[in-house]
């Protein structure tokens, strides 16, 4: 079984993320599978990736995968916080 097929029991029937995985393995697919849908080299505001998270996940915690996102390195930002951009080149689990 691929790491896709095990997030796609967390996933619903338009491919939003339902559920949060429990085990770290597949958070870190879940992220990678969120992270490759934000445009890469483009900046976003904080409010902007919180708006497309709520879009691409039905939990409502934004906050909790914009960390997360940040923490893996497949989302990146400025110090303050004021602008995050996704690349290409972030890190591949």
């Amino acid at each position: 079984m691929t790491d896709l097929t095990a997030l796609k029991n967390h996933l619903d029937s338009e491919g939003r993320l339902q559920t949060w995985p429990s085990k770290r393995a597949l958070q870190l697919v879940a992220l990678q599978y969120l992270a490759t849908r934000f445009e890469p080299g483009k900046i976003y505001t904080e409010r902007e990736v919180n708006n497309l998270l709520n879009q691409w996940h039905t939990f409502t915690d934004p906050a909790l995968l914009r960390r997360e996102l940040f923490d893996s390195g497949l989302l990146n930002r400025q110090k303050d916080g004021a602008e995050y951009w996704h690349t290409p080149h972030t890190k591949i689990y």
